[in-house]
């Protein structure tokens, strides 16, 4: 697009493919043409998302905002794959490389991302509290926040726990393991870890429910896609969970204490529950009864009512409002109806003897 900030992508080509492959949080395509005898290398791009960067496949005449790399097709009516980035974090560059400070992917190379941990724990970096080094892509490659904060509930760890305390003692659970039956089968092994998995290896099977559950997490097209997602979720934006913000201003959410190594000067704000329905405290309770407010505002989106019922309803409500002060004259006026007064002379009405027996409640001299 024009306003996109990639570079120009220098691969023309009247019929190709586009293949891609994932590590950790990059992306890599490759435009290849689909004849054999193409004089066109094939071209690489690996993109990064940031925080708001995503593909779309999507008919060309209606185009999504923010699309900043389409890919058209040849068929009637023609669609686009759009690379779509609103807050512009994300990026491509072209070639088939990837970052090189980025570790081995926690997803599609496990084995190397544990060795790759485990054998840098004399890294300064693990002297952070582990859910800033959860971030750090050198060794948790496509851990990102929602993520590193599930994990950790999962495991009961507080977030601000010194990161190499947590991951020695990975270490040498392992080792023990080792030890004391080194002729487990690797079935046994497996049954074992999914039994009671370490934080290494949840930062594998996390990620991978996500995965498996992407057409109902992540799907675009799914219209409760945000709802399915929003329920899979145990810690990260749940009412009831505490949040703070680490060192690199990112907010962590978490379950009970922060841990040694939390922020001072904070205090770890409490998202609030949402109160449970009656319906679902007590499912053979009665159908409530639709308050005044509630049917003034049903009335209210559906079409404006006239004054006469909005005045009539406003009484409604202030019968049913408590007021301070007031609650010994309402229950006066509501014991018996009220009888018209009689009609008073003037003098009388001017007498002061007759203003004292009104201010008393006596009936008025006729």
């Amino acid at each position: 697009s024009a306003v996109g900030r990639g570079p120009e992508v220098p691969f023309r080509s009247e019929a190709y493919r586009i293949s891609a492959i994932a590590r950790g949080k990059e992306l890599r395509l490759t435009l290849s043409e689909l004849a054999p005898t193409a004089a066109t290398p094939p071209q690489d791009l690996v993109f990064r998302f940031g925080m708001s960067g995503s593909f779309r496949l999507c008919p060309a005449a209606e185009l999504p905002r923010h699309a900043h790399l389409r890919f058209l097709t040849r068929e009637s009516p023609p669609r686009a794959l759009c690379f779509v980035d609103p807050r512009r974090f994300g990026s491509w560059r072209l070639g088939d490389a990837w970052q090189p400070e980025r570790g081995p992917c926690v997803v599609s190379e496990y084995q190397a991302f544990r060795g790759n941990v485990l054998k840098n724990l004399d890294d300064r970096a693990f002297d952070k509290p582990i859910c800033e080094v959860l971030l750090n892509q050198k060794y948790f490659n496509g851990i990102g926040n929602y993520l590193r904060a599930e994990i950790l509930y999962r495991l009961k760890i507080p977030p601000f726990e010194k990161a190499r305390t947590v991951l020695e003692a990975l270490k040498d659970q392992e080792q023990e393991r080792r030890k004391k039956d080194p002729s487990l089968t690797l079935s046994k092994k497996v049954k074992l870890r999914q039994e009671n998995p370490d934080l290494l290896e949840l930062c594998h099977t996390v990620p991978m429910e996500v995965i498996m559950a992407e057409k109902q997490l992540l799907d675009p097209e799914h219209p409760d896609n945000y709802a399915a997602f929003k329920n899979w979720l145990q810690c990260y934006l749940v009412p009831g969970m505490s949040s703070l913000r680490d060192r690199s201003g990112r907010t962590i959410w978490f379950q009970g204490e922060p841990g040694p190594m939390a922020p001072k000067g904070q205090r770890p704000h409490k998202m609030p529950r949402k109160k449970s329905p009656q319906l679902k405290a007590d499912p053979e309770a009665p159908t409530p009864k639709v308050s005044p407010r509630a049917s003034k505002q049903r009335r209210r989106a559906a079409a404006n009512p006239p004054k006469s019922e909005e005045k009539e309803e406003e009484k409604e409500e202030e019968a049913d409002r408590p007021r301070k002060g007031r609650a010994r004259g309402r229950r006066k006026a509501t014991a018996a109806p009220a009888l018209p007064e009689p009609e008073v002379p003037l003098s009388v009405r001017r007498s002061r003897r007759t203003s004292a027996r009104r201010g008393k409640g006596a009936a008025p001299a006729v």
